[in-house]
């Protein structure tokens, strides 16, 4: 098994990072390395990587597989010692039994029913360091080359350059990998990636310039008994951080897909609830972290709400014989990438990694005297009560709704979204069936807030466009009427929360 960070090196930064690195013994090798698979990628699929690798004189076969936690990976190494590359033509399975990763190889081997070819190749010039640091002792490794495949195979060589440092842990408490971690990314402005090598590899092979958007998922509380306070924040923050770390690695590496960039979105927001509302169990999760996925939340929103609102807002005119209109460019508004590769965002995204892969065992900080663990039952009726009173709020703005403004309204449809999103948080604590029937009467009254706030958006770019083009009062006129009715449905589906079932009231599982 192994912990490790792996931050991406923007070019521009490579030289000052490996001048840092220099400052103490280092070791530098090459490594060629050639990856297997059945021809289907049966090994792919089951998130598995295989490998024959030449480091300096010596060969090493190498199998890797995920681990537990979204800081681990399993792993077997296998030292060949200086054998000829001509007596590797396919790594030897054998060498792998009797381990965890090595049976599981195995296993999806056998039912691929199918014998393994090489894929694509790597070769890579690595710098490595040791440091301690907060009583951990942590290797540093400089990756710098370039991964190489045919598409499709038989075809045309690929290259993919690499440009990565790799931050793993050798010994000692965690909390010292993830300081040092945080250090390193903060000094030269890196940013945590999640694909592996062997992933780019397989990309490169397929051909493959862009992947889905990750979407949420439950967190996963094992036979569904209540976890005491640490734990469940612990696996609330790692089902946020599935969806989160993905996507924000995709889209420093500069990809502005519009679905990514949504689900990023998503992901975000239910950190943030996440923060808020589980803060109270157990010691931990810092207020702090809350201001720059703040941040990076609105420098994304800035220009996706405006493409998404605005290409809304011209569906909803298509039959009013709207004058064509466009709007000037967003001001000031830094790019997808630049938001997510954010100092300051970056920070948090490793210490929130390392909050949700510490060992309840071996804290990654000292907790203060005053502050306790939530037990099993204390949490879950903290929870219970925090719903209850979200709850309770919404009730109490639906029946004020008709006499808010725009803004108070808005914070209602966030509150709302809180809701919703400790309701699917517990949701496998609490009864998956009957926090779903809930949801189901929830979602009409976010549709309809939704609506109501992509019309205030709209207009608001709307008239700021109205200063250069006249047209644009058209769209404001149109909207202006709208909007009272669109507020009063919106009022009429909130009203209606009165009815759904209190899914916290119940006997929880287990």
């Amino acid at each position: 098994m192994e912990t490790e960070f792996k931050f991406h090196i923007p070019t521009e930064r490579l030289a000052e990072v490996e001048a840092e690195l220099r400052q103490g013994v280092v070791q530098r090798t090459r490594m060629q390395a050639r990856y297997f698979d059945t021809p289907a990628g049966a090994l792919a699929a089951a998130g598995m990587a295989l490998r024959l690798r030449k480091e300096g004189r010596r060969w090493v076969q190498t199998v890797k597989a995920a681990g537990h936690g979204l800081l681990q990976r399993l792993e077997h190494n296998a030292d060949l010692g200086a054998a000829r590359a001509a007596d590797l033509r396919r790594p030897d399975l054998l060498r792998h039994r009797d381990t965890p990763v090595g049976e599981r190889l195995l296993q999806v081997l056998q039912a691929a029913g199918e014998e393994l070819v090489e894929t694509y190749a790597t070769d890579i010039w690595r710098l490595t360091r040791e440091i301690h640091h907060a009583g951990a002792r942590v290797e540093l490794a400089l990756d710098v080359g370039k991964i190489v495949a045919q598409s499709p195979p038989g075809g045309p060589l690929r290259v993919a350059p690499v440009c990565e440092l790799e931050l793993e842990l050798l010994q000692g408490p965690l909390g010292g990998l993830v300081d040092l971690s945080a250090r390193w990314a903060q000094r030269h402005g890196l940013w945590l990636g999640t694909v592996s090598k062997a992933e780019r590899g397989e990309r490169l092979m397929k051909g493959i310039a862009q992947v889905p958007a990750i979407k949420a998922e439950a967190p996963r509380f094992g036979d569904g008994t209540a976890p005491d306070g640490a734990a469940l924040q612990r696996l609330v923050i790692a089902a946020c951080l599935a969806q989160v770390l993905p996507n924000a690695s995709e889209i420093a590496e500069g990809s502005e897909d519009a679905e990514q960039i949504h689900q990023l979105r998503i992901g975000l927001r239910r950190l943030r609830t996440a923060l808020r509302e589980l803060g109270p169990l157990a010691p931990g999760l810092d207020p702090a972290w809350d201001a720059p996925i703040r941040r990076t939340f609105g420098a994304l929103g800035a220009q996706c709400d405006r493409a998404q609102v605005l290409a809304e807002s011209r569906r909803w005119m298509e039959d009013a014989d709207a004058p064509t209109l466009t709007l000037p460019a967003a001001a000031d508004v830094p790019t997808p990438a630049a938001a997510v590769r954010d100092p300051g965002f970056q920070a948090v995204l490793v210490a929130l990694a390392g909050r949700a892969a510490e060992d309840p065992a071996e804290p990654l900080a000292a907790e203060p005297a005053a502050a306790a663990t939530l037990d099993a039952d204390a949490t879950l009726a903290h929870l219970r009560e925090r719903l209850r009173r979200l709850h309770r709020r919404s009730l109490r703005d639906a029946e004020r709704f008709d006499q808010l403004d725009d803004r108070q309204r808005h914070r209602i449809r966030k509150r709302l979204k809180r809701l919703r999103y400790l309701a699917e948080f517990v949701a496998p604590l609490l009864g998956d069936s009957r926090t779903a029937r809930y949801l189901d009467q929830l979602r009409p009254a976010q549709d309809a807030l939704g609506l109501f706030n992509d019309q205030v958006t709209a207009r608001r770019l709307y008239e700021q466009a109205a200063q250069q083009d006249a047209h644009a009062w058209f769209a404001i006129g149109w909207l202006a009427a709208r909007q009272p009715r669109t507020a009063k449905k919106a009022g009429k589906a909130l009203r209606r929360l009165a009815d759904a079932p209190k899914f916290w009231k119940g006997r929880r599982k287990g």
